[in-house]
């Protein structure tokens, strides 16, 4: 499928920013949708942000929305997350994932990176 590499995850202080970056392999990058994911202590994953194959359409967790930003650049195979306002339980290690389906359905993303680690301290 493809192949997909987090980065940006660190240590910030609460009400601080981050923004994470996800490279993917392939010349297939523009025929996925893509996705932000994040899993904390003691948690399952959940959906957190993803947007279509165009940019045309994004949609976001109640719990990130207005501060979280997903955006992607087809040129460069690049999928961001600029997360803002940061709060504690935003801490998580999060994943971006691909999509041969539709943005808007979750169960649809099947690749996954193996995530960067985001801590915000109180």
């Amino acid at each position: 499928q493809v192949q997909l590499v987090e980065s940006g995850g660190g240590l910030v202080q609460v009400g601080g920013s981050l923004r994470l970056s996800c490279a993917a392999s392939g010349r297939a990058f523009p025929n996925y949708a893509m996705g932000w994911f994040r899993q904390a202590p003691g948690k399952e994953r959940e959906f957190v942000a993803t947007i279509s194959r165009n940019s045309a359409g994004r949609n976001y967790a109640d719990s990130v929305k207005g501060r979280f930003t997903i955006a992607r650049d087809n040129a460069k195979n690049t999928v961001t997350l600029q997360m803002n306002n940061l709060k504690p339980e935003d801490t998580a290690v999060y994943y971006c994932a691909a999509s041969p389906g539709s943005y808007y359905y979750l169960d649809d993303f099947a690749s996954w990176g193996q995530g960067t680690r985001v801590t915000v301290s109180s």
